[in-house]
């Protein structure tokens, strides 16, 4: 089962519009990847860009999107024209390559970028520009599973507090489920929706949340 956050007729402009903000700030306004990278990280755009919120993915240009980031995270600038290179580098590549892996993924961008840097995204543009995005996609997977070895629903669980005893009594799936849920032996997203729909009512969040990626 894999959910998206906002449907894949909006994924080519959402990824344009990150490696125009990604350019613009780095090459225009001159802040470094990295700073830009956290502060994206923190701000509330990111969590609305990363929920498809179409003001976001599609309403502002890439420009307008990085200043937002820059203002609302109190990131200092020297404001410039908006500046949209034909030629696209590395930064632009990052921006368009970010957006792409946190669509696929469902990861939010705070989780990504507090494991992967806008800088070592930007360096892994030599070997993976000119490659089938999904290979980039491929490689961040990995580097997540390896920062973030627990499973969702184990995490969510040890958060909200319940031992799977208890998670198992409150939500009604049963605690041997559960168990091999976490032990990934088996396949929370091939489970059926009401068993997702019933743990995540207990753990007061979206079944999304609980879906591995």
């Amino acid at each position: 089962m894999t959910i998206r956050a906002y449907d894949e007729e909006y994924l080519a402009g959402a990824q344009r519009i990150l490696g125009d903000a990604v350019d613009f700030a780095v090459m225009t306004l001159g802040v470094e990847p990295d700073v830009f990278g956290r502060a994206f990280a923190v701000s509330d755009t990111a969590r609305q860009f990363g929920g498809g919120n179409p003001r976001y993915v599609a309403g502002i240009n890439g420009c307008e999107l990085a200043r937002k980031v820059l203002t609302e995270t109190n990131t200092p600038f020297a404001d410039a024209e908006d500046a949209m290179y034909i030629d696209k580098g590395p930064e632009y590549w990052a921006g368009w390559a970010l957006a792409f892996y946190q669509w696929y993924s469902g990861y939010s961008f705070m989780e990504i970028l507090n494991i992967v840097s806008m800088e070592e995204i930007i360096a892994m543009y030599p070997v993976f520009h000119e490659m089938d995005i999904l290979q980039f996609a491929d490689r961040m997977q990995r580097k997540m599973k390896e920062a973030y070895p627990r499973t969702r629903l184990r995490l969510r669980r040890e958060i909200c507090g319940f031992s799977q005893s208890e998670l198992a009594a409150d939500s009604g799936v049963p605690l041997r489920q559960i168990q091999l849920f976490e032990q990934r032996q088996r396949d929370i997203n091939k489970t059926a929706a009401e068993t997702l729909l019933s743990l995540s009512r207990t753990l007061c969040c979206r079944m999304e949340d609980l879906i591995e990626r």
